[in-house]
């Protein structure tokens, strides 16, 4: 019980951290901000992905796993897609005819 209490506790902790030190970026830096997290992302993946097959039968942990799979690859495949949108603005008019 006392290490859920931590557990808790170090995430809703990284939550108000997150949100702060997101809030304090300038707006011009969002997007390559956003484009090195897929990293992050893709680690996070992997990450579920063991937690998700890590028992035989259907658990909490792995609806849990699934869902932390789902949510992980919807925030890479999104943060792809900016990044590929934001790089097109940058592109000269030669291929845009």
């Amino acid at each position: 019980m006392p290490d859920t209490i931590l557990l808790l506790f170090t995430f809703v902790l990284a939550i108000f951290l997150g949100i702060e030190l997101i809030s304090k970026v300038p707006s011009q830096l969002h997007t390559p901000l956003m484009s090195g997290s897929n990293a992050i992302s893709g680690i996070t993946i992997v990450g579920a992905l063991i937690a998700a097959g890590h028992s035989s039968s259907v658990t909490l942990s792995t609806m849990v796993g699934l869902l932390a799979v789902i949510c992980a690859t919807i925030n890479v495949v999104g943060g792809y897609m900016v990044t590929h949108r934001m790089l097109a603005m940058f592109k000269t008019g030669e291929g845009k005819k």
